[in-house]
């Protein structure tokens, strides 16, 4: 399905800027105003008359992603109500930012800067469009179902084919059951959907991905679309992912409360962004973490400011992060858990209770490595015995969390080949 070193470099990133902006954000209300609060198609398309985007900066986020030490970025170049942030020729009524005051591809401004910035580029992009009649009733308005999976396929196209190289192609709101809204329209039985879409193949996710593929090569795309077995990686969203050293998967969250701009939203403190971020990598994830341009397109300033503050951390602790994997013990989140890289396995601990940790090492009658804690605390004692590594924890730890780092005489997957992660989760005493 993928090229083994492309899916390699996308999980060596772990950690990448989601960003969602479009007419949306004008209001204020979240992405899904329109549906949600509903709102007449033709009265939310007057949007388009005062989206200026007159602080959209590409160079900008692009340089915010970099300093919060970010690897990659993802951008919704169309999201459900069908208006591209791209100059499409394939978009029903012409529904783009050329024709908005803005009259600038936003996208293409924001793929250069990726680019620039050493960034990995990310197009989102929703097949659906809240506009057709199609997407709700694909029988009864079958032309215009047809229509705008025409548009769908036109504009996957345009995509791929306009904009350079592209890293990550992420699809939202295609997978077979979302036809119709199926899970609003049938007293709320959304497994019933899952397991019965009403058009199953609907929108030709075999045909899109080849074409996806055979544009960028080596691309890596979602599974949000179709069945959900064409993508090369599970996006769980909101909620961080089963440990999973088998299936490549990206937790998406979002800095703030929502996805679009709202204002006066809480943000996740720094504590809260590390820890979520431990989470995920110490599963074998990646973190996908949402920024949401204000109306003129700008990142409101106490957030831009928390982002640093995470880059500056990752600056510090990044060896700790970047190109590891999970494991090779099963992680806790009420605890922390552990990733590895070569001959190092890095024990990310959050919680203060936790006073040692506990690492088996198969067949090993002795230690013959090295431990000490990244995080600025005093080197921990350690004992080896009986096939186990012990490791008392200093008292005064770093108020974020505190990072073990274990250097082994051999390659951590050659030590623990055909040992089982699920076997030993008590590695916290």
């Amino acid at each position: 399905m993928y090229a083994i070193a492309d899916i390699k470099r996308w999980r060596d990133f772990k950690f990448g800027m989601f960003i969602h902006y479009g007419l949306y954000s004008l209001l204020g209300e979240g992405e899904w105003v329109m549906f949600n609060k509903p709102m007449d198609k033709d009265e939310y398309a007057l949007l388009t008359q005062r989206f200026t985007a007159e602080r959209f900066d590409g160079p900008a986020l692009a340089k915010l992603a970099k300093e919060a030490g970010m690897r990659y970025m993802v951008l919704t170049t169309r999201h459900h109500d069908g208006f591209c942030l791209f100059d499409s020729k394939c978009s029903i009524d012409d529904y783009t930012v050329m024709r908005t005051p803005a009259k600038r591809d936003l996208v293409r401004e924001y793929a250069d800067a990726c680019r620039t910035e050493g960034l990995g580029v990310g197009f989102y992009y929703s097949p659906m469009d809240w506009r057709c009649e199609g997407f709700f009733f694909p029988q009864m308005y079958h032309r215009s179902a047809l229509r705008m999976r025409a548009q769908c396929h036109g504009q996957v196209r345009e995509l791929m084919e306009n904009y350079g190289k592209i890293d990550v192609l992420w699809y939202d709101g295609g997978e077979d059951y979302w036809l119709a809204h199926g899970k609003h329209l049938n007293n709320g039985s959304e497994e019933n959907f899952r397991q019965n879409p009403l058009i199953p193949g609907f929108w030709g996710e075999e045909e899109l991905n080849d074409m996806a593929r055979t544009l960028q090569p080596g691309i890596v795309i979602n599974n949000r679309l179709g069945a959900r077995k064409c993508g090369d990686y599970d996006t769980p969203e909101r909620v961080i992912g089963a440990f999973n050293t088998h299936r490549p998967w990206e937790t998406c969250d979002a800095l703030a409360e929502s996805w679009g701009w709202q204002p006066n939203t809480q943000l996740r403190s720094l504590q809260n962004v590390v820890h979520l971020l431990t989470d995920v990598i110490t599963g074998d994830g990646n973190l996908l973490l949402n920024v949401s341009p204000m109306p003129d397109g700008s990142i409101e300033p106490a957030h831009a400011q928390r982002l640093r503050e995470v880059g500056a951390w990752l600056e510090k602790y990044g060896e700790a992060v970047y190109g590891t994997r999970g494991g090779p013990v099963k992680n806790d989140w009420t605890v922390g858990g552990a990733v590895w890289k070569e001959n190092a396995v890095y024990f990310h601990i959050k919680s203060p209770e936790c006073t040692a940790v506990r690492l088996p090492l198969p067949g090993k009658e002795a230690f013959g490595g090295d431990v000490l804690c990244l995080t600025g605390e005093k080197a921990p004692a350690w004992r080896y015995e009986g096939g186990m590594l012990k490791i008392t924890l200093p008292q005064n730890r770093n108020e974020i969390e505190t990072i073990v780092k274990i250097t082994l005489p051999e390659r951590v997957d050659t030590i623990f080949e055909g040992f089982d992660p699920e076997s030993f989760d008590a590695y916290c005493k």
